[in-house]
């Protein structure tokens, strides 16, 4: 019953969050299947709090018959890279905690693909972390990338952080 809790909770967050929008820009193929190959997929977003950031999510996606279902439960395997496209304004204050910018669903159920975002003051940047979420237990696999908060032409990064 509590794990059936804690997939609501995640699920409802998931879906009522607010997260950034994902646009594929494609696909490699890494394995041959006779049905779906499995692929390397990357996709781009906007930090939804943030102008001027653009990020890459590179994920596994598994092929064969599950895959094509929708069945199967992709790897833990993604790296990210973030960069700064524009001048950097915060539509709203920032929290200097971790902030969710970003989820993706791996699996039918119990997997997701979570970016979000830290504040690194000390070192003027902010810090996007991709981490493997289950459900039932965590995960290790992680990736990281910094954007650090310069000029844009003559346009100093406007970001307004809470603690």
């Amino acid at each position: 019953m509590k794990h059936l809790f804690a997939f609501i909770v995640l699920a409802a967050a998931s879906i009522l969050g607010n997260t950034a929008h994902a646009a594929e820009v494609g696909c490699v193929s890494t394995t041959w299947r006779v049905l779906n190959n499995d692929k390397v997929c990357i996709q781009s977003f906007k930090d939804p709090d943030v102008d001027g950031v653009v990020c890459h999510v590179s994920y596994a996606q598994t092929g064969g018959i599950s895959g094509a279902l929708g069945f199967a439960e992709d790897p833990s395997r993604f790296s990210i890279a973030c960069r700064q496209v524009g001048p950097i304004v915060g539509k709203k204050i920032v929290l200097q905690k971790e902030e969710n910018v970003f989820t993706q669903r791996m699996s039918f159920l119990f997997k997701g693909l979570n970016v979000s975002r830290l504040i690194d003051q000390e070192n003027n940047s902010l810090v996007y972390l991709v981490v493997s979420e289950k459900v039932i237990d965590g995960s290790p696999f992680n990736s990281i990338s910094s954007v650090p908060l310069m000029p844009w032409n003559d346009q100093a990064p406007k970001l307004d952080v809470k603690q």
